[in-house]
């Protein structure tokens, strides 16, 4: 095979424990597929190749924003952190955006920013926030006081997966801000610089918008300016971004002076016309809002956003658990929501331990002024609940990891959290429960007390989807139960030539409750073949077949029954995957990796071994996978007759990208081989043949 031979020309010092060297490879297409990656290991000081894209301790790829005017007007695509970008394009939903009467968006502020979330490939997290009631919310604002703050690619992959927009957030204030805007704002060429920057930012990190925050005064010149720049900005999105936001935060007013008004009104209206919406300020009263329904908005009232502090600063409506009061006045004038800071969950709250039941309240008690948006994506459809984050990692029921984490990308489609009563002492409760998963760190607890006098199986809805059915579809539902229930599902479909109805809502559903089908059935053989040895681990599965034609799924319901004798029955289930597939679609993929390549290598030196820090690339189509395991072994050395090791993991990736952090080797000289397994949507087994690998030889500098 071939060899790369590869040696650096750095300076010559005496090898320091901790210290980093860096190797920038030639390109992967500079790399033989065939070939055997030979490098000389060096514990040389080096710089990285820039302090935005790697932790400086550990090489970990990382997501910042940008400080400082000159930051942004030289930043070019050269310099956008491939593992910063956004790998989960926009899945649509039902209804669009443009067609949401109400909307509701999430600015989230938290400690600055950038704190457990700007790991690109996760972190080790005890207690981390995460946000999973996405099918609540429309618009996702990442916000911090960086000049421009780039929203990290897990909390646009995550919103993506749910069809959520995420808008970044350009902030000027106070006296720095005063001398920026003046400078980027004195002339045409100089706001559309800015503009231009802006977009490409977007485009090339792949979120979808921006909120434009200028808190400061405004001479003449550049207030006037100001509505220019935000439909120039406005429209560059439009055209080069699908579906993109342009928001101008209420604080500025015609004149240039800087007093925030707390709702649109003439003296700042000029903004919202230049652009997509208007995020009030938070101090308003009812009559602001009155006030705003009487200027001729016409078909824009969806764009106004009332801004609602949940941290209840100033004098505010509600905020904290109160902040249901705010959404019902909201509502009532029928104007979108802007809800600030709902981290104040976590950050006010020290038992950490009890963030989930906070946060399933805090939505609960404002689910009443919230509108489900539906998914709207193809099969396979397919969810084992996980939220990003947890005590574990399994996978098809086993321990893959036993350490905390925190990846949002990770985050797989979300179901419907709520508490609902049954009459009596009956109640019925979705939650996410980490003690205990199929895949991921959780799985949908589904517990609750049916009463005696309920005689009728109990009806958890756990998504509202708009999904097309193929002539013949299989749906598999993997759970664990208590003694004395019987668990089945229950469809509900419309019929497709429904679905350009205005309000598909008030369309009445088809329920259909399909049969299981035998272990023996041919369809489930076939399935459980594909699905390799399964170790089922307490868990059941079921698996049933559709024939349906020209139908789309509106609802996935969980129908528990009391099994004997009518009288009160405490149940718990514990869901652990749903899959809805195309029968015709039940095969492994042909692809196979292609072109794995090994660049950015560091070298770190601990007490009797070394650590090895690289980056991994290869092309697989990203449509086809859940994500990718990638794995070490040794191969032989420093002694032939030392045997090949065993695969051991290192780690998942969510893209065709991974980084390598702090993997001990054995001194040099080495052999070593890196390998990439896809797993697929459908979690079936590809053969080892399809999967990537690469050698890579390593040896001491002998010239030192």
């Amino acid at each position: 095979s071939h060899q790369i031979s590869l040696k650096t020309n750095l300076k010559k010092t005496k090898p320091v424990p901790g210290v980093l060297s860096f190797i920038r490879l030639e390109s992967c297409l500079d790399q033989p597929m065939d070939s055997v990656i030979c490098e000389v290991v060096t514990y040389t000081a080096s710089p990285l190749p820039s302090k935005q894209h790697y932790d400086a301790d550990t090489t970990e790829p990382i997501t910042c924003g940008l400080e400082s005017m000159e930051d942004l007007l030289s930043w070019t695509r050269s310099k956008a952190n491939p593992f910063s970008v956004a790998v989960v394009p926009l899945a649509p939903r039902e209804p669009p955006l443009d067609r949401c009467l109400r909307r509701t968006l999430v600015s989230h502020d938290m400690m600055g920013g950038y704190l457990d979330d700007r790991f690109v490939q996760g972190t080790n997290a005890e207690a981390p926030y995460a946000f999973y009631h996405w099918q609540y919310i429309d618009i996702f604002n990442y916000f911090s006081h960086h000049l421009v703050t780039i929203p990290p690619a897990v909390w646009t992959n995550a919103a993506h997966k749910h069809g959520v927009i995420v808008i970044a957030s350009y902030i000027l204030n106070w006296i720095n801000g005063a001398v920026m805007c003046e400078d980027f704002l004195k002339d045409e060429e100089s706001y559309r610089r800015v503009a231009d920057k802006l977009v490409q930012i977007s485009h090339s990190f792949g979120f979808d918008g921006w909120l434009i925050n200028i808190e400061n005064k405004l001479s003449e010149v550049a207030v006037r300016n100001v509505p220019l720049f935000l439909r120039y900005l406005t429209d560059q999105m439009h055209e080069r971004v699908s579906g993109s936001l342009v928001l101008w935060y209420d604080s500025v007013l015609d004149n240039g002076e800087l007093k925030w008004q707390n709702e649109l009104n003439q003296s700042n209206r000029v903004f919202f016309d230049a652009c997509d919406g208007f995020f009030t300020n938070y101090n308003w009263k009812e009559e602001n809002l009155v006030e705003m329904k009487n200027l001729a908005l016409q078909d824009r009232q969806a764009d106004v956003y009332v801004g609602v502090d949940v941290f209840a600063r100033g004098e505010v409506v509600g905020g904290m658990f109160e902040t249901n009061k705010a959404l019902e006045i909201i509502r009532r004038h029928n104007f979108s929501v802007a809800i600030f800071a709902p981290g104040w969950v976590y950050e006010t709250h020290e038992d950490k331990s009890e963030f989930r039941k906070n946060q399933d309240k805090f939505w609960a008690l404002l689910s009443n002024y919230l509108y489900i948006h539906r998914l709207a994506s193809p099969l396979p459809f397919v969810s084992s609940f996980c939220q990003g984050f947890g005590n574990a990692v399994y996978w098809q029921g086993q321990h893959e990891t036993n350490s905390s984490w925190f990846n949002l990308t990770a985050q797989e489609i979300q179901p419907l959290y709520y508490h609902q009563t049954l009459g009596g002492l009956g109640w019925l409760r979705s939650s996410g429960c980490p003690k205990d998963a199929w895949n991921g760190s959780c799985s949908l607890l589904l517990d609750g007390l049916i009463p005696a006098s309920h005689t009728t199986p109990v009806c958890a809805n756990i998504f509202s989807i708009h999904v097309p059915l193929p002539s013949s579809t299989l749906v598999s539902l993997i759970y664990k139960a208590s003694p004395g229930i019987a668990v089945s599902l229950e469809l509900k479909t419309i019929d497709a030539s429904q679905c350009t109805h205005v309000d598909v809502q008030e369309i009445q559903l088809n329920s259909v409750s399909p049969e299981v089908l035998d272990d023996e059935h041919q369809l489930v053989n076939k399935f459980t073949q594909l699905c390799g040895n399964l170790n089922h681990n307490g868990w059941t599965m079921r698996c049933s077949q559709l024939e349906l034609h020209g139908c789309t799924l509106r609802e996935v319901c969980v129908k528990i029954e009391r099994i004997g004798q009518p009288e009160d029955r405490p149940f718990s289930c514990r869901l652990g995957e749903l899959m809805v597939l195309d029968v015709a679609s039940l095969q492994v993929p042909p692809d196979r990796i292609q072109g794995v390549c090994i660049d950015d290598v560091v070298w770190l030196h601990g007490a009797g071994t070394s650590l090895l820090n690289a980056t991994l690339r290869w092309d697989y189509p990203g449509n086809l996978v859940r994500h990718f395991k990638v794995y070490w072994r040794q191969l032989r050395g420093p002694h032939p007759s030392i045997p090949p090791g065993q695969l051991v993991l290192v780690g998942r990736s969510y893209s065709n990208l991974f980084r390598v952090t702090e993997l001990r080797v054995p001194e040099p000289p080495g052999l070593l081989e890196l390998v990439v397994e896809p797993v697929i949507k459908m979690g079936f087994p590809v053969p080892e043949s399809h999967w990537g690998r690469r050698s890579f030889s390593y040896t001491k500098d002998s010239s030192k």
